[in-house]
Order: structure tokens, then C-alpha cells, then sequence
């Protein structure tokens, strides 16, 4: 699947690397596999290399490059790519919230929050369908960025197109918010911070969202819906994987932490609904 996003949406967005071959041989290696171009640059971890060089402006420059890159996509036309079977855009936004409703549910153990009063929130404030269906990337972050070495202020990659799918853009937005901690968040949040959204220069969440919106030409009047959409997606992904360490599925003790990061986003989401004018 990934393979064949790859291939068709090349042409439509070159950010994506070129995919060169599938095999569905598995007694190569085991397993199908498929060979995908390497693109050599720059990937930004949770903070900007010194030797990068990048004060406030040009971090500025390269955080609203990095949200134009997404309208880019958002805006990519999925038909002329061959890839109008890729999703289901109709009714997208609540397969999610009930989706990830029920996944959080099965994954639910003894010490994790219920989560009970953002999932009324989420289904009683559900808007409509996105007008324009598209390409959601579904882990758009820094870490997924790849920037040219010669020049760290031009994004040359994008990576990891496992979760695409077509559906809701807005969506698309309210999920990689989620992962987009502000210099001015409490230290609890910073705790969480797993890119560089931090650094002088870098657009906070609502300047994210205005920017997002002026390159692409629309109107967001809802944008605390789909933020916490993002915060309860995330909560249910970390949960996830908290669930296999608490069954003893995984030993990896560095999971052991993930109940709080829950909390915390329950915390997070319920403080925005408190403030939220929907």
C-alpha cells in the first residue's frame, strides 16, 4: 500500500521519495518488501542543531514552509494521482472519533482515565465533513521533515506515508497540532515535546492554524474541536502501547511513563473544552 502511495503521488507531490520496486516474493527476506529512494538532509529531532545556525527569523521561515508543505498536499488533486480509492472521504470525521473511541475503550487498563467527558465533548461538537477531501498524511511532524543539507531552510522530504489515507484535512491538522508544544506550555507539556516547535521563531498552535488557513484559502472557525480530536487520538495511540507494557507484552521500561502522558492529555483537553467557545 505504501508502496503504491509512493508511486502515484510522486508526481503530484515530490516531496515524497520515489518508490523503485515491489516484491511480493517472500522468500527473499521473509516478508514482501519494496525499495524506496534515500534522500540524503537533515531530520530535526527535539531540538535545532547548533551548528544549523538558524536564529528566530530563519526558524520563522522554515515553520511556516513546513505547514505550506501540508496545504501543498492537502491540495494535491488524489484523482489526476490515481488514488481516488485510497479512502472514504464521506463521513470520515465520524469514523474517527468513534473509532478512536472504541479503540481507547480496548485499550483501557485499571490505572488509565476514561476520557468519558472529551468523547461526549468530541460527538456532541462534530462538524461536518471537510467540503474538500484530501490526502491526509495522518503523522505530519518535524521528525517526518527531511531538510537539504546545503540549505536547512528547504524541506526536500517527506516521510513515513503508512497512515495515509483520504478524508478531512482539518483532521489532518488537529493530529499534528497535538504534537506542537509552545515555548509558553507548563513543564509537565514540555515533558512531551518530541520536536522543536519550541524554539525562538517557531508560530504557536493558533498562528500554526492562521497561517495553515491563509495558504489554503479557507476559513477555520472550529479549530478547538480539532485539536482535541489530536490530543485524544494521541492519548489513544499511548495508550496503545501502554496496554501491551502493562500486560506484560513489551518490556521496554520506557513505556511505563505513558500512563502519565495520558493523563496529562486528558488534562490538556479538558482544560481547552473548559475555555472553548463551541
Amino acid at each position: 500500500r505504501e508502496f503504491r502511495i509512493l508511486t502515484q503521488l510522486n508526481e503530484g507531490f515530490p516531496y515524497c521519495p520515489k518508490a523503485y520496486a515491489h516484491c511480493t516474493d517472500a522468500s527473499l527476506i521473509g516478508s514482501e518488501f519494496y525499495v524506496m529512494e534515500r534522500v540524503k538532509g537533515i531530520i530535526l529531532r527535539s531540538d535545532i542543531p547548533a551548528e544549523l545556525d538558524l536564529d528566530a527569523s530563519r526558524t520563522e521561515a522554515l515553520c511556516k514552509s513546513f505547514i505550506e508543505r501540508m496545504v501543498e498536499l492537502h491540495q494535491v488533486d488524489y484523482n489526476a494521482c490515481g488514488l481516488a480509492d485510497l479512502g472514504k472521504p464521506e463521513g470520515y470525521v465520524q469514523r474517527q472519533i468513534e473509532g478512536w473511541s472504541a479503540r481507547y475503550e480496548k485499550a483501557l487498563t485499571p490505572d488509565a482515565p476514561h476520557w468519558q467527558q472529551v468523547i461526549t465533548w468530541l460527538h456532541d461538537k462534530m462538524p461536518a465533513d471537510h467540503p474538500r477531501p484530501a490526502i491526509v498524511h495522518n503523522d505530519y511532524r518535524f521528525d517526518n521533515v527531511i531538510l537539504d543539507s546545503a540549505n536547512p531552510m528547504r524541506i526536500i522530504g517527506v516521510l513515513d506515508w503508512e497512515m495515509a489515507t483520504l478524508g478531512d484535512p482539518l483532521m489532518d491538522l488537529g493530529n499534528s497540532l497535538a504534537y506542537w508544544i509552545e515555548a509558553g506550555d507548563p513543564a509537565p507539556v514540555q515533558l512531551m515535546r518530541r520536536q522543536p516547535s519550541n524554539a525562538p521563531g517557531m508560530l504557536s498552535r493558533r498562528q500554526f492554524v492562521d497561517h495553515y488557513a491563509e495558504c489554503a484559502g479557507i476559513r477555520i472557525d472550529n479549530f478547538d474541536f480539532y485539536y482535541c480530536y489530536g490530543l485524544f487520538r494521541l492519548a489513544g495511540i499511548v495508550q496503545q502501547i501502554y496496554y501491551r507494557f502493562f500486560h506484560g507484552q513489551t518490556q521496554d521500561k520506557r513505556f511505563a511513563q505513558f500512563i502519565q502522558m495520558n493523563r496529562l492529555l486528558e488534562q490538556m483537553s479538558l482544560q481547552l473544552i473548559g475555555r472553548s467557545p463551541l
